[in-house]
């Protein structure tokens, strides 16, 4: 299945910039963008809220789910202080669960629906794409900063 598969090469992709120096890790893809470190500890909790988003949809299909405000995550966590290795693990682990419930339930329960408080209506299909979306997007901008010379 493809999204399988893009599941799992966003993954391994990710993981690997979080092994990087604090030089890479500080530069932004334009000026006043997030850094990579920034990134990779959004990503990490994205995940954790799409996961959420995801069982709440198997397990009380059609329920009104809250948007997540990524900057006030950004500052009530502290990124920039929050230990890298916790994001990681936080990542890799409740990844290999997406990927799991969407071998199990992408096809067969795909149509079940959720209300986005902010977007309406929803199918678990949709939210299982948009992680990988979401993924793809942030590497892209992470391949970005680091082609930079130096952070703006």
């Amino acid at each position: 299945m493809q999204l399988i598969h893009d599941l799992t090469a966003t993954r391994n992709e990710t993981l690997k910039y979080f092994d990087l120096g604090d030089d890479e890790l500080e530069r932004t893809y334009g000026p006043g963008k997030w850094s990579v470190r920034f990134l990779l500890h959004h990503l990490a909790d994205s995940e954790t809220v799409e996961n959420d988003r995801i069982r709440r949809i198997l397990s009380e299909p059609r329920q009104t789910l809250p948007v997540s405000e990524q900057d006030a995550w950004a500052t009530g966590l502290d990124y920039q202080q929050l230990p890298l290795e916790i994001s990681r693990h936080i990542y890799e682990s409740v990844r290999v669960g997406i990927i799991y419930l969407a071998g199990l339930h992408y096809e067969k329960h795909g149509h079940l629906e959720f209300v986005h408080s902010v977007d309406g209506v929803r199918t678990l299909k949709q939210e299982f794409d948009k992680v990988a979306a979401h993924n793809a997007k942030h590497l892209e901008h992470i391949r970005l900063a680091l082609s930079r010379r130096h952070s703006q």
